[in-house]
């Protein structure tokens, strides 16, 4: 591991939102552990879900975040949405359309400075397409390409692909689709990087050169070339973080 990876801070949520409960509160412990001594949080709401504004999507976040203490800004209210970033004391990147987050994060110059501030240690969190952003490429996410991207090619905070919303097949469903192992598998075709199915309550900690998987449910792991592989919260996956 490589020196300019051990100050990584990382939370990477598979949802923003559980059955049964509120906005982030299945990972409140977590996001707490992350924020711990930070006081503000840069949101980057660009992902936009169901086409909401980003005002309202940062209203939506600011709610949640005050309960715990910690004050909220969206990126948009900034006239240097660089500046911001560089500035951020922890960054938000909340769930939607991957697709159209991305274009927006390259359109504004954002994805170098947040690489950089990551690699020294500032807290980065991300719910569904800002989890997916978080990988090497966004080509494992779920949602329609309703915008042209210029590249594929993601953050790449860690070394490999995440799958969130990861869902099993329904057992004596007569849908004839494919599966997402199916889908995996056809992406395993063409790359090589590992691909982490992460089920809804699930999430992702990064901290320095370690990695865990948190919440109560196993992950799905996927390899090029061989069978899926099922971890659960503390098993050892350090080997994700050392992928090609």
């Amino acid at each position: 591991m490589s020196k300019n990876q051990v100050s990584k801070n990382l939370l990477l949520i598979s949802t923003s939102t559980t059955y049964g409960t509120g906005y982030l509160e299945h990972a409140e412990e977590e996001v707490k552990a992350l924020l711990a001594g930070k006081s503000s949080l840069l949101f980057i709401p660009y992902a936009r879900p169901g086409g909401i504004s980003h005002k309202d999507y940062t209203a939506k976040a600011r709610e949640a975040f005050e309960k715990w203490g910690i004050s909220v800004t969206g990126v948009h209210e900034y006239d240097d949405a660089v500046k911001a970033v560089n500035e951020a004391e922890a960054v938000f990147i909340g769930g939607g359309n991957t697709f159209v987050l991305l274009r927006n994060l390259y359109a504004n110059q954002l994805v170098k400075p947040l690489q950089e501030r990551v690699q020294k240690g500032m807290p980065y969190m991300g719910t569904s397409a800002g989890t997916n952003v978080a990988g090497k490429s966004i080509g494992t996410t779920n949602d329609m390409p309703i915008v042209h991207v210029k590249t594929f090619d993601a953050l790449q905070l860690v070394p490999f692909n995440i799958n969130p919303h990861y869902q099993d097949p329904v057992e004596g469903s007569q849908h004839m689709g494919e599966t997402r192992e199916t889908r995996i598998a056809e992406f395993h075709q063409h790359n090589r990087q590992p691909v982490v199915g992460l089920r809804e309550g699930s999430m992702l900690r990064i901290t320095g050169d370690k990695i865990a998987l948190k919440g109560l449910l196993s992950a799905r792991v996927f390899l090029q070339g061989e069978k899926p592989m099922e971890f659960g919260p503390g098993d050892d996956i350090q080997f994700l973080l050392e992928a090609y």
